[in-house]
C-alpha cells in the first residue's frame, strides 16, 4: 500500500511539474474547474486521503501544498528505490555466492544407514540427513507408516517401522594440492 502511494506522490509530482502557468493562490479544485483544464494530468490524478482514494481535482489543496505534498512523494519514491536497489544488488551477491560455492558429487562423502524397529533415524555426527526411507514393513506389524519430520539431524515416522534407510552426508574434505618446490 505505500508503494502505491509513493507511485501515486511520483505521478503527482511528474504532473505538477507541468503545472507552473498555476497560480499559486489557485487551488488545483479550482484550476481543474475550468474546462479547458479538466484533461490536463493534474485534473486526473487521484491521491489517497486518509485511506481513501480521491481525485486530486476534487480537494481544497493549493497548489504550493501539492507541490509540497508532490516533494515529499518524490524524496520517498526516491528512498524506496535506493532501498529496493540495495536488496536487488545483495540477492544477486547471495545468488553469485551460491552458483560459485553449488556442490558436486565428488565434494560429497555419502553412506546409508539401515536402521531396523525405530521410529526415529539419525546419522553419525559430522554427517547430515539427507532422506529417509521405509523400506520394509507388513500388514501385520501395521503397514506403511507416516514420515512425519526430516531435519538435518533426524527423521521421524508416526510410528515404529521395521526397516528405515536414511541418507546420511557430509562435505568432503578438501584435498590440498601437493606443490613441488620451484628449482
Amino acid at each position: 500500500m505505500r508503494l502505491k502511494t509513493l507511485i501515486m506522490g511520483g505521478a503527482v509530482a511528474l504532473a505538477l511539474g507541468g503545472c507552473a502557468s498555476m497560480p499559486n493562490g489557485m487551488t488545483v479544485g479550482e484550476y481543474c474547474a475550468n474546462p479547458d483544464k479538466a484533461n490536463e494530468a493534474v485534473c486526473q490524478l487521484k491521491v489517497e486521503i486518509d485511506g481513501q482514494s480521491t481525485a486530486l481535482a476534487d480537494t481544497n489543496m493549493s497548489l504550493s501544498k501539492a507541490q509540497r505534498m508532490a516533494g515529499d512523494a518524490m524524496s520517498a519514491a526516491q528512498s524506496a528505490q535506493a532501498s529496493a536497489n540495495s536488496a536487488q544488488d545483495t540477492a544477486n551477491r547471495a545468488l553469485s555466492l551460491g552458483q560459485s560455492a553449488m556442490l558436486k558429487e565428488e565434494d560429497l562423502i555419502c553412506k546409508t544407514n539401515v536402521i531396523q524397529q525405530s521410529k526415529i533415524g539419525t546419522c553419525e555426527p559430522g554427517y547430515t540427513v539427507m532422506g529417509c526411507t521405509q523400506t520394509r514393513y507388513t500388514t501385520r506389524a501395521g503397514g506403511l507408516s507416516f514420515l512425519r519430520e526430516v531435519n538435518s539431524e533426524q527423521c521421524r515416522f508416526n510410528s515404529q517401522v521395521l526397516e528405515m534407510h536414511v541418507r546420511c552426508c557430509m562435505t568432503a574434505p578438501v584435498q590440498k594440492a601437493m606443490s613441488t618446490p620451484a628449482r
